[in-house]
């Protein structure tokens, strides 16, 4: 409990109950955790000691928040390997969860400077543009932002729906476009107000930026994608391999 004469702030022992809550199954996995006000309640404190234990669990990665719905138990991580080129949906399979998505935007639209210099096409090339928050287990996930060459996938968006359909596999079993490689870059950041919004999370939650371009077995680019993925909800892992330095002759 949180004794008001303890020399440990009081926010520390919040977070201490909180996390005792959820270790000892009390508060599970995407249960609800209880609001700033209903802390503050509890236990006699100010709602911004509250507010402060909260956040810093989020940002602990232990809880999660979604706007205008409240705080719940974070589930472990989302452990994606850096191994093997694959889509959102076959990612999530491998790993035991649904994949679905949230169309934001679908259209056929000139490509900008930046996307025709990735795709090495001349601006104003048309592009499919395709927007989507991908979900799992229907949490948000990702928020992710793709530009298909047009001319290889003609009446895409007319035949598909995006929301249920993923995207490789159709460009794979309907355009036969065979891709092998990629090339991809990964950073952290600060989540846009668009990218809060869509991801459902609030101020302050770290995102993990990705930029992609996928090349076909013939070199050619075909998708130059941009994704922030919740840094609280998901994390990647490679294995390295140390290369012995060749010996002096």
């Amino acid at each position: 409990m949180v004794t008001h004469d303890s020399p440990v702030p009081l926010y520390v022992q919040i977070k201490d109950y909180i996390r005792r809550c959820i270790q000892t199954g009390a508060i599970e996995v995407n249960g609800r955790v209880p609001s700033e006000r209903e802390l503050a309640q509890q236990f006699n404190v100010n709602r911004l000691t509250a507010s402060r234990a909260l956040k810093e669990l989020v940002q602990e990665g232990l809880i999660y928040s979604r706007v205008g719905k409240g705080t719940y138990v974070c589930p472990p991580k989302i452990n994606q390997a850096l191994k093997s080129l694959s889509s959102f949906t076959e990612e999530m399979r491998q790993l035991g969860q649904r994949a679905s998505s949230r169309v934001l935007h679908a259209a056929v639209e000139p490509a900008t400077e930046q996307v025709a210099r990735a795709l090495t096409v001349l601006p104003g090339t048309e592009v499919v543009v395709l927007v989507r928050v991908r979900l799992a287990d229907d949490l948000p996930i990702a928020l992710e932002n793709s530009h298909i060459l047009a001319a290889l996938c003609p009446d895409i968006l007319d035949n598909h729906d995006f929301a249920h359909e993923s995207l490789y596999h159709v460009l794979r079993h309907d355009y036969g476009l065979r891709m092998t490689y990629a090339h991809q870059t990964i950073e952290a950041k600060v989540a846009s107000e668009t990218e809060l919004k869509a991801l459902e999370c609030m101020p302050g939650t770290p995102i993990l930026s990705i930029v992609r371009v996928t090349y076909t077995d013939s070199d050619q680019p075909i998708e130059y994608v941009r994704s922030a993925y919740r840094g609280d909800r998901y994390k990647f892992h490679t294995e390295l391999h140390l290369i012995e330095p060749a010996k002096q002759g």
